[in-house]
C-alpha cells in the first residue's frame, strides 16, 4: 500500500521558472505557502545531476512530511529514495513501475481524455493527473486543453483520486475543484511568481473555498 499522499495543492517544478531564485529555494518558499507535494520535472537534467536535484529536495521535504514525486524516471526515484513517481502516457507501463518501485512508494499517471484512460493499465497506480484543462507552455508535448468539462468526464470514469493539471492559476483553481479533482497541479503559477510563498497560500485558499 502506497505511502499516504494528498493533492490538494501539487507543485511541479521547471528549471527554466525557478533557475534564478534556485529550484530548492522555490520549493521551501512554495511549502512554507502551502504546497502538499511536490513533484521534480527537468527533461534538462540527467542521470547524476537529477539523482542529486531530487535528494537535496528530499532533504528538505521528508521532515515536512511532504513527499517528493519524480517524473519519469523510475530509476532516479529509487536512488534518491524519492516518494514515488509520475508517469506519462509514452513512459515506462504502471505495473512495470510498481514492480521496481515496490508497494510503498506513490505512482501516479497521465491522463488526458476518457479514451486514453480506457486504454491506459492502471495497475498499481495511486492518482491521476488529469489535463491539460488549459493550454500550456511548459510542457511541450502536452496534448490539446481538455477543459473542466474533459477534467470533469474522466472523473466520472473512476473512484482513483485526480489533480487537474494544465495552464491552472488561481482564477480557474475553483472550477477544477468543482469538475471534481481531489486538488490542483501548478508550474508557472508557482515557478513564476515573484512570490512563491504568497502564490501556493492564494492557490491553497482557492481550493480549500472551493470544497
Amino acid at each position: 500500500m502506497a505511502r499516504a499522499f494528498d493533492l490538494t495543492l501539487y507543485l511541479v517544478t521547471d528549471p527554466r521558472l525557478v533557475a534564478a531564485r534556485g529550484l530548492v529555494a522555490t520549493v521551501a518558499a512554495a511549502v512554507k505557502g502551502g504546497a502538499t507535494l511536490v513533484q521534480l520535472r527537468d527533461p534538462e537534467a540527467h542521470g547524476r545531476a537529477l539523482v542529486e536535484q531530487a535528494r537535496a529536495l528530499k532533504a528538505l521535504l521528508k521532515p515536512l512530511g511532504i513527499p517528493l514525486i519524480v517524473n519519469d524516471r523510475v530509476d532516479v526515484a529509487v536512488a534518491a529514495d524519492a516518494d514515488g513517481v509520475h508517469l506519462g502516457q509514452d513512459d515506462m507501463a504502471p505495473a512495470d513501475a510498481r514492480a521496481l518501485l515496490g508497494p510503498d512508494r506513490i505512482l501516479g499517471l497521465s491522463v488526458g481524455t476518457p479514451a486514453e484512460f480506457a486504454a491506459s493499465d492502471l495497475a498499481g497506480v495511486d492518482y491521476l493527473g488529469v489535463g491539460p484543462v488549459t493550454a500550456t507552455g511548459t510542457k511541450a508535448d502536452a496534448g490539446a486543453a481538455i477543459g473542466t468539462a474533459g477534467l470533469a468526464a474522466v472523473r466520472a470514469l473512476t473512484r482513483l483520486p485526480i489533480v487537474g493539471i494544465g495552464g491552472i492559476d488561481r482564477a480557474l483553481a475553483a472550477d477544477v475543484i468543482r469538475a471534481g479533482a481531489d486538488g490542483v497541479a501548478v508550474v508557472s503559477a508557482i515557478c513564476a511568481a515573484p512570490d512563491p510563498e504568497d502564490a501556493a497560500r492564494a492557490l491553497k485558499a482557492a481550493v480549500t473555498a472551493a470544497r
